[in-house]
C-alpha cells in the first residue's frame, strides 16, 4: 500500500467497514446532492499508518477520509473514536469532512445558506449535526441553524416554494391592475 517513494496509497473503503462513518456520509450526500446535484457521490477512503506512527503506537491504524467520487479529497482525516463521542459527533466530523474536500478540490463553497449567501458550517445543537450559517451581524440577520444535516433538501424547497408563491402573487396582482387600468 505503499508506493515507491514510501508515500502511502489510498484504498477504497468497502461498505461496512466503518458503519458509523458509512451511514454519515448517506446523510451528507443527500444535502450534496441536494444543493450541488452531479457531484456525488462522496466517498470513503484509506490511508495505513506511516511506518513511524505504527513503531510509536501498536493500535495505529488506517487514516480514514471522505474523497470525491475521483477518489481526491482533502483536510483532516475523520477521529477514529467518532462513534463513541456525543450523538451527531460522527455525523458533524463527516460533514465536515466533506465540506473541506468540496471546497478544496472543487473550490466550490458548500452548502450555501439561502439567505444570507453564507457559506454554512456543521455544528452540533441539542445532540444533532445540523448545518449552521454565521448569518451577519450586520442587515443580513443574525446565525442561525438551516436545517439537521441530511435534511437541507427539505429546508431549500419550502423556501424555493414561498419563492415561487410569491412571484405567482405578484404575477396575479400585476394582471389584476393591467385589467383594470
Amino acid at each position: 500500500m505503499y508506493d515507491s517513494f514510501g508515500t502511502p496509497r489510498p484504498r477504497t473503503v468497502e461498505p461496512g467497514e466503518y458503519p458509523v462513518w458509512d451511514e454519515a456520509l448517506a446523510l451528507v450526500d443527500h444535502d450534496l446532492s441536494a444543493l450541488l446535484p452531479g457531484r456525488g457521490p462522496l466517498r470513503l477512503v484509506a490511508l495505513p499508518s506511516w511506518p513511524q506512527e505504527s513503531a510509536d503506537d501498536e493500535h495505529a491504524s488506517e487514516h480514514v477520509y471522505v474523497a470525491l467520487p475521483d477518489g481526491r479529497w482533502h483536510g483532516n482525516d475523520l477521529p477514529p473514536d467518532a462513534g463513541e463521542g456525543p450523538p451527531g459527533s460522527a455525523l458533524a466530523a463527516v460533514a465536515e469532512a466533506a465540506q473541506d474536500t468540496v471546497l478544496e478540490c472543487l473550490w466550490q463553497v458548500w452548502p450555501v445558506c439561502a439567505e444570507h449567501r453564507l457559506g454554512m458550517h456543521p455544528g452540533q445543537e441539542d445532540g444533532r449535526a445540523v448545518w449552521r450559517c454565521a448569518g451577519g451581524n450586520d442587515e443580513r440577520g443574525p446565525g442561525h441553524v438551516q436545517a439537521a444535516v441530511g435534511k437541507l433538501e427539505e429546508s431549500y424547497r419550502s423556501r424555493r416554494e414561498r419563492r415561487k408563491q410569491r412571484k405567482e402573487n405578484m404575477q396575479n396582482k400585476q394582471n389584476k391592475r393591467n385589467r383594470q387600468g
